[in-house]
């Protein structure tokens, strides 16, 4: 068991987390989708639209799965945002040649682009959402589109690691990014939360996971966790697998014409 542990861990610290891609995870560890179907409903937006602007788009990933939908159509103008550079680098690779363009941008305000620039503003998950930079470079009757991580999300894993976090277990509510957004001028035409299932199938999946969404928790490293690491490779070995929840809502909020 000693060996199969330090093997998933130099496993799992050796591969690359750029982008937004979590296929190294496939048979290692699943997740729900939320039911909307995020990128299809992108993809339906983006073809009705002028200009449109996708914030934190990550390696690139969704927008480019969104273009390329059935259906799915590049707007006349069509920029992206990601503050990461190796993100920045595989991003520009994929969209450029879909037509959108790039932008690195160090995702705080203000946004690099003109007031009421877009008629459609999209994002799958971003880390912060600055909801008057949003109304900003919205057209009147400009749409923002996104599916953002709600409160709680995957905190089993989260509190195995820090320990009880009543306070941050608020975070990213709903009906608080809804009051900051109306706030901020903006009309909110839907909202839609769902809790998801995850599971992890061995302590490499959970190293990577923590090492490619950092946030989770912040300043994680193998060493620095190599205890907790260790418990919980023996809990997986034992249950057969652990299992969190994550946490999604579709927002859809619109700039009044």
């Amino acid at each position: 068991m000693a060996h199969d542990f330090e093997r998933l861990l130099d496993e799992a610290e050796s591969v690359s987390v750029a982008g937004w891609d979590f296929s190294w995870l496939d048979g290692r560890a699943t997740e729900e989708r939320p039911s909307w179907g995020y990128q299809r409903l992108m993809s339906e937006r983006l073809a009705a639209a002028s200009a449109a602007l996708d914030v934190q788009t990550g390696g690139g990933e969704v927008l480019a799965g969104a273009l390329a939908s059935p259906g799915g159509a590049c707007p006349p103008v069509l920029a992206a945002t990601e503050s990461w550079p190796p993100n920045i680098a595989k991003a520009t690779r994929l969209l450029h040649p879909l037509g959108a363009v790039v932008v690195a941008d160090p995702d705080e305000p203000p946004l690099p682009f003109a007031d009421a620039a877009f008629d459609l503003v999209t994002s799958r998950h971003p880390a912060t959402v600055w909801w008057t930079e949003i109304a900003r470079v919205l057209r009147p009757g400009g749409t923002y589109f996104a599916q953002h991580v709600g409160p709680a999300s995957v905190f089993e894993l989260v509190e195995y690691f820090l320990g009880p976090q009543p306070e941050a277990r608020r975070k990213r509510h709903p009906d608080d990014e809804s009051a900051e957004a109306k706030a901020a001028g903006l009309e909110v035409a839907d909202v839609r939360l769902e809790r998801l299932r995850m599971e992890f199938f061995d302590i490499g999946a959970v190293v990577y996971f923590l090492r490619k969404v950092i946030w989770t928790v912040p300043g994680f490293t193998v060493e620095g966790y190599r205890d907790r690491l260790r418990d919980l490779h023996e809990h997986i070995q034992a249950e057969g697998s652990f299992v969190a929840h994550s946490s999604r809502f579709l927002i859809e909020a619109r700039k009044p014409a």
